[in-house]
């Protein structure tokens, strides 16, 4: 999800409750301001999942922004049959990482 599409889902979303883990947050007094201020604007969405759904955003965003750095071997080929070579930035360690914590997080006691 892009940031520039929160507002909407704000606008016409009710407050949803995934599998969520917990996690403590210590915000500076204008970032706490303008998370209560988005919550007196969008009284459907609580303080917390505001802050989700920016945090979830923001990730996918950084997810996109990650360099891709092109490795010697060649992974795969596209449509017109030119080389797609391994990535070497940080995008498949996050991947890798991302789904290992996801699946060991999913497996634990109470699914969190």
């Amino acid at each position: 999800m892009r940031i520039a599409e929160l507002i909407q889902r704000w606008s016409t979303e009710g407050q949803s409750h995934p599998a969520c883990r917990a996690y403590a947050v210590s915000l500076p007094l204008r970032d706490a301001a303008r998370i209560e201020a988005l919550h007196l604007m969008y009284p459907k969405r609580s303080e917390a999942q505001l802050v989700a759904d920016l945090i979830r955003a923001a990730l996918d965003e950084l997810e996109v922004a990650m360099p891709y750095i092109p490795g010697a071997r060649v992974i795969a080929e596209d449509d017109y049959g030119d080389p797609i070579y391994e990535d070497l930035g940080p995008t498949p360690r996050f991947y890798s990482l991302s789904h290992e914590i996801l699946r060991r997080l999913a497996t634990a006691p109470g699914g969190k």
